[in-house]
């Protein structure tokens, strides 16, 4: 029955046999961790053969370059031609970093907060500078801005992206500089932008000259069912219409081969493109090629990434099932919440009653489950209507998240209850 139609009577009795249900698992003395998107150990474990793929004297590129000494500003070429085909872009417009998309980010911020954008006056010097967050979003993308002083400005997320009338009303706004995206099996929803919204924000006329799209590609090879969603290539939209510069795109191999010793890459237009490599020129005198090399012998091309990756989906799939089937069997019969069911990326986004998500996060955490932060998809971490709660099915093994998601629709029964109650 759903909870909406039980007598209080029965909300009460259910009530009772979901504490003494709770109070056994906070008796089992639980340490259980869903908070971020991290790949699992048997996941890290596909891509070992990397730390074995440079050894001397092997330690070359192919244009002969010694990748054990300085120089490169901008990446070997072997990488370059790589994330050509992952972001669909000339292999002269993208830099490959070092293991951070998310530093290269921050660097772009940093740059446009000190020294400007374009010929544009430092953000620095101005006030009242506002970023666009659709939301929910990437909590880390947020903070970036909200570090830098800069207004976090939400923007609702729908299910073909942004909600792009709001957008395009925004950026009226001389002061509104740019927009963070996950356009890809977006953090948290698992939304693809649609070609309309792509379209859209090509098409963009910022009142800001140095307006930028943040285009995180986080997620671009990373499917669930063999089945690739399609996006629109962005920066080819902005070609078409001589809006090039505005969009600077991201991508990295984190989740793809191991996150703390990955690969980095940006992509953008020949302009952008000369402005940071000059940049660049200051900061560094080359990145770690020798990691870069090693990717490179792993993957030859796109197909080698995609074979990889459907590895990878092989030992996630079951997660996100074991998920997914858990609030299929425990909560939609009571008509809790709602949910995603992604077809890619590293979440499952759930969404309590109003008012609920503080209160299952806190009942979980108090039994031995650490989850994301209620309201950490959302700017400044206040999720205006306390619903949405970020599921991280990748880290632990299966066994340990069928007994997760046991505890968690426990708690979200019970926060429900309470909430109909009072």
């Amino acid at each position: 029955m759903l909870y909406s139609q039980m007598s209080k009577e029965q909300l009460i009795a259910e009530q009772q046999d979901l504490q003494a249900a709770y109070q056994a698992f906070q008796q089992k003395k639980l340490c259980l961790d869903m908070s971020r998107g991290k790949p699992g150990a048997d996941q890290l474990d596909l891509s070992n053969e990397i730390l074995n793929a440079v050894a001397a004297p092997n330690y070359k590129t192919e244009n002969g370059t010694d990748a054990r000494n300085y120089g490169g500003l901008d990446g070997i070429d072997e990488m370059k031609r790589l994330f050509s085909e992952i972001f669909g872009m000339p292999a002269e417009d993208i830099i490959i970093g070092e293991n951070s998309s998310l530093h290269m980010m921050f660097d772009a911020i940093a740059q446009a907060v000190s020294r400007g954008l374009g010929g544009e006056r430092p953000w620095a010097t101005l006030e009242h500078v506002k970023f666009l967050c659709p939301a929910p979003g990437y909590d880390r993308h947020f903070g970036v801005t909200e570090y830098f002083g800069i207004e976090n400005i939400t923007v609702p997320m729908t299910e073909t992206g942004p909600d792009m009338d709001i957008v395009e009303e925004l950026v009226k706004d001389p002061m509104v500089k740019g927009i963070w995206c996950v356009p890809k099996y977006s953090n948290p929803d698992g939304i693809t932008y649609s070609d309309e919204t792509v379209r859209r924000m090509a098409a963009l006329q910022p009142a800001a000259k140095d307006f930028r799209i943040m285009w995180d590609n986080a997620y671009i090879v990373h499917h669930l069912y063999g089945k690739d969603e399609p996006l629109l290539c962005l920066y080819t939209e902005c070609k078409k219409r001589g809006t090039e510069d505005m969009v600077l795109m991201f991508a990295s191999t984190s989740k793809i081969t191991h996150p703390g010793s990955g690969v980095a890459a940006m992509a953008a237009s020949n302009k952008n493109i000369a402005l940071i490599k000059k940049r660049m020129s200051y900061q560094t005198i080359g990145p770690d090629k020798v990691n870069q090399l090693r990717h490179a012998r792993m993957f030859k091309n796109l197909a080698d990434v995609q074979a990889h990756m459907e590895k990878h989906a092989k030992l996630m799939r079951p997660k996100f099932e074991t998920v997914l089937t858990a609030l299929d069997s425990r909560l939609a019969p009571r008509g809790i919440g709602r949910w995603h069911r992604p077809n890619g990326g590293y979440f499952i986004s759930y969404y309590a009653p109003h008012g609920c998500a503080k209160r299952i996060v806190q009942l979980c955490k108090d039994a031995g489950l650490t989850l994301t932060p209620a309201g950490a998809t959302y700017p400044y971490g206040k999720d205006p209507d306390d619903s949405n709660i970020r599921i991280a099915p990748t880290y632990p093994p299966v066994s340990e998240l069928q007994t997760a998601m046991e505890l968690f629709c426990i708690a979200a029964r019970l926060a429900a209850i309470e909430k109909l109650l009072s």
